[in-house]
């Protein structure tokens, strides 16, 4: 079979944002940018209600990308390094399931202690178990055919044991390593699951603000292929090869490409999402 289309078919299922995911109730932040009064910048003062609102989205969602990228892509990539020398084992997949799950509980607790408030935590979490629910129910194999081959067996019988392993709260399942795990056992390249990991991001930030009505459809699609796409770009061309470290020899000092936090206020309005009044989203 092609495998690049094998692949783009997959990337085209993972884009769909009717993936049962848990996202659209994950605004990240963006609702509490908007009811502490940021989409209204005095620089946009003077330009009309609804252009100060969409310069204030794209600000939003530039830097909500460029600290997610620093801060979660290095997991993603780490994770989906990690599944692929596990695939990697060549017909002896299973002597590697330990020492593979041993690898992503590191990567899980690392991202844990580096995510500085309850509220992202919550979202990651709840997005991170709900891919892995996705992968065994909807992704894998249907039973009962028997041409499955051993790999594939074996990359099912990883993911339900750390499925396993989150709803019994021995890890927490963050997104960014479950977003790993999922594309690199989907045989999804690495470039292109960094990729799409931040396209999906931004685009949930999108459909946020127009849940919100701070934007309109046709503005949203506007932004994201015209204003965001470039935003996506850059932040992958950027962080592509960052790491966390797990995977390197603990001599190999290399701080400058490890995972960092670039937004303090961010982080400020996130955690206050919870003193919000009112609010649609959980996060």
């Amino acid at each position: 079979m092609d495998t690049d289309f094998d692949e783009t078919y997959v990337l085209l299922l993972l884009a769909d944002s009717n993936l049962p995911t848990g996202s659209f109730v994950a605004s990240s932040g963006f609702e509490s940018y908007e009811t502490h009064g940021f989409l209204s910048l005095p620089s946009t003062s003077n330009a009309g209600k609804g252009r100060a609102a969409t310069a204030g989205t794209v600000a939003f969602i530039q830097d909500s990308l460029h600290t997610y990228a620093r801060s979660a892509l290095p997991f993603v990539s780490d994770a989906h390094r990690t599944v692929d020398a596990f695939k990697n084992l060549k017909g002896k997949p299973d002597i590697g399931h330990d020492a593979t799950i041993k690898k992503l509980l590191e990567l899980d607790e690392l991202y844990e202690t580096m995510t500085l408030n309850h509220v992202a935590k919550r979202a990651s979490k709840a997005q991170g178990v709900a891919l892995l629910t996705l992968y065994t129910k909807g992704f894998a194999r249907p039973s009962g055919p028997s041409d499955e081959d051993h790999l594939s067996k074996s990359l099912t019988v990883l993911i339900d044991r750390l499925k396993l392993m989150v709803r019994g709260e021995e890890t927490h399942g963050h997104l960014p390593m479950c977003w790993g795990v999922l594309t690199s056992t989907l045989g999804i390249s690495l470039l292109r699951a960094q990729h799409l990991f931040l396209f999906l991001h931004a685009r949930s930030l999108l459909s946020s603000a127009v849940r919100l009505n701070t934007i309109g459809p046709y503005s949203s699609q506007q932004l994201l292929l015209h204003s965001v796409r470039p935003l996506v770009e850059e932040e992958v061309s950027q962080n592509k090869n960052m790491h966390t470290g797990i995977l390197m020899d603990m001599h190999h000092n290399d701080a400058d490409n490890r995972p960092a936090t670039t937004w303090p206020l961010g982080e400020i309005l996130a955690v206050r999402h919870d003193l919000q009044h009112s609010r649609i989203f959980n996060s």
